[in-house]
C-alpha cells in the first residue's frame, strides 16, 4: 500500500477514518487520527444536536457545528488530512458541502445515495471528492455521470462493503447473496473500473476498500486485492478519542457476534446494529413516538416512520444505549478494551 495523497498532503499511514453520524465521529476523534498520519473524518449528520437551537432550527445548528467541529480538529492536527463525510440523503445536503468546503475540508466523502453533484458544489475550491460506492454498478454510474456532466473524476473512491456499518449500499437480499469470495471479485472488478478513468484524465484515483476492515489480516487480504488502502469505523469507536458517550463503546464491547443484526431503518434502507430493546420493539413490528422532526433525511414521512432515526442516534451518542439505535460493523464484537487511536492505527499496519 502506497500512502494516500490528498491535495498537498499525504498520508503516514493508507487509512481513512469513516464518518460516523451522529455525533460519534466529530472533531476530537477527526483531529487525532489526522494527528497520527491517517485521514480524519468528520460525521455531518445532525452534528448540530448539542447547540441549544437544534430542536428551533436543526439547519442553522448543524450549519454552525460543521465549522465548529474543524476548527476543534485543527487545534488537534493543524496540518493533518481532515474532512466530512456528508450523506447525499441527507435534506441538506448541498448547504453541508458547501459549508465543508468554507470550513477548509481537504476531502468530501459522499454515500447514501450517488452524489451527482458533488462536483458543482466544490467547483472552484480545493477540496476533493470521493463517493462511496458498494457495486461495480454504481461505480461505472457515478464516474460516467461526473465525467459526462462535469468533465471531471474522482479524487478518489471508496468501497463500502456488506460488513459495514449503519446504512448499507445494498438490498437486504443482495446482503444474504453475497460470500467472501464474491465480493472480493467485486471489489477487484470495481478496481478495474476506477482504473479506467485514472488512465483516461492521467491521474492516480486510489481506491479505498471499507466495511469488515478489523484488524492487519484484514487490510492485508485488501491490499492482495489491489486496493490502495483501508477506511475503517467500527475499530475507532472503542478509543478513548472517539466522541461518542463511554457507554456507547461499553456496548460494543459487551456485544456478542449474535447480537449484531440487520436492521430496518425508518426510511426502508437496511442498516447493521447492535439488537437492544429499542431494535427489538421496532422489529417486532411496533412504533417509538417521536421528536418533532428535526429534517435529517431527504425521503422520510414523519407520520409513517415506526421510529425516528434522529431521536434515536441522539440517545445511543450520549449514552443511553436501551434507547438508542448502536449502528456498527459486523465485527464490531472483536472489541475487548478501549483503546486509543494510535494503538488502533499502529494494530492495523503491524
Amino acid at each position: 500500500m502506497k500512502n494516500l495523497k490528498i491535495g498537498e498532503k499525504l498520508t503516514r499511514f493508507p487509512v481513512i477514518q469513516g464518518g460516523m453520524g451522529v455525533g460519534v465521529s466529530l472533531g476530537r476523534l477527526a483531529g487525532t487520527v489526522a494527528k497520527e498520519g491517517g485521514v480524519g473524518i468528520i460525521s455531518t449528520a445532525q452534528i448540530g444536536y448539542r447547540e441549544k437551537d437544534f430542536d428551533q432550527d436543526p439547519a442553522a445548528a448543524n450549519i454552525r457545528a460543521i465549522a465548529d467541529e474543524m476548527k476543534k480538529a485543527r487545534e488537534i492536527s493543524s496540518e493533518g488530512i481532515i474532512g466530512y463525510n456528508i450523506m447525499t440523503a441527507l435534506k441538506e445536503h448541498a448547504a453541508h458541502v458547501k459549508a465543508a468546503v468554507k470550513a477548509g475540508a481537504d476531502l468530501i466523502i459522499s454515500g447514501a445515495g450517488l452524489p451527482t453533484d458533488l462536483p458543482a458544489l466544490t467547483e472552484g475550491s480545493d477540496t476533493k471528492i470521493a463517493p462511496i460506492v458498494s457495486t461495480e454498478k454504481s461505480a461505472n454510474v457515478i464516474l460516467k455521470y461526473w465525467d459526462r456532466k462535469y468533465k471531471r473524476t474522482a479524487d478518489l473512491v471508496v468501497i463500502e462493503g456488506p460488513e459495514a456499518g449503519g446504512h448499507l449500499g445494498f438490498k437486504v437480499e443482495e446482503l444474504s447473496a453475497y460470500t467472501e469470495e464474491s465480493y472480493d471479485l467485486e471489489i477487484m472488478k470495481i478496481i478495474r473500473a476506477v482504473r479506467t478513468y485514472a488512465e483516461k484524465y492521467g491521474k492516480e484515483i486510489p481506491v479505498v476498500v471499507a466495511g469488515g476492515i478489523y484488524d492487519s489480516r484484514d487490510v492485508r487480504k485488501v491490499m492482495a486485492l489491489g486496493a490502495d488502502g483501508v477506511q475503517v469505523a467500527t475499530r475507532f469507536v472503542t478509543t478513548e478519542e472517539c466522541d461518542a458517550d463511554i457507554r456507547y463503546k461499553e456496548a460494543y464491547i459487551q456485544a456478542s457476534q449474535e447480537d449484531i443484526r440487520i436492521v430496518k431503518s425508518p426510511v426502508g434502507m437496511p442498516g447493521r446494529a447492535i439488537m437492544n430493546p429499542l431494535m427489538e420493539t421496532v422489529m417486532e413490528g411496533g412504533r417509538i413516538p417521536h421528536s418533532p422532526c428535526h429534517r435529517c433525511l431527504a425521503k422520510c414521512s414523519p407520520s409513517e416512520i415506526p421510529y425516528c432515526i434522529t431521536d434515536s442516534l441522539i440517545e445511543a451518542v450520549r449514552g443511553n444505549i436501551e434507547k438508542g439505535l448502536l449502528f456498527c460493523g459486523a465485527k464490531a464484537w472483536k472489541a475487548e478494551r478501549i483503546e486509543t487511536v494510535r494503538e488502533v492505527v499502529q494494530a492495523l499496519f503491524a
